[in-house]
């Protein structure tokens, strides 16, 4: 079992930045990739950007590409997502996840930080 704790987030104004942090624990796994998602209301819950762990590669979706940035501690099986020039249009609840199984797919989910961005 792993789990993940998440940190960060709140209320901020458009074009303000807010750090989210993730971190992941438990008994003997390994970190594939781990990732953001974030579900706004009355929308489905969509892929934010993503990190592969052994290579530290990033790869982010376009709808907040160029805006935010992926980054980890690889001891401390933490990752961070800065988000800069936030927009109303991205209040969610942001989600990160952790791939341990070598099959492409996030098996554990954390337990979600709500972001508020108001104009």
């Amino acid at each position: 079992q792993v789990q993940l704790v998440q940190s960060g987030g709140g209320s901020v104004r458009a074009g303000d930045s807010a750090r989210l942090s993730c971190a992941a624990s438990g008994r003997a796994f390994t970190i594939y990739q781990m990732g953001w998602f974030r579900e706004a209301p009355g929308k489905d819950r969509e892929f934010v950007g993503g990190i592969a762990w052994p290579e530290g590669v990033t790869h982010y979706d376009q709808s907040m590409k160029g805006r935010c940035t992926i980054s980890r501690d690889k001891a401390a099986n933490t990752i961070y997502l800065q988000m800069n020039s936030l927009k109303p249009e991205d209040t969610a609840v942001y989600y990160c996840a952790i791939e341990t199984t070598n099959d492409y797919l996030y098996d554990y989910w954390g337990q979600g930080t709500q972001v508020t961005v108001s104009s």
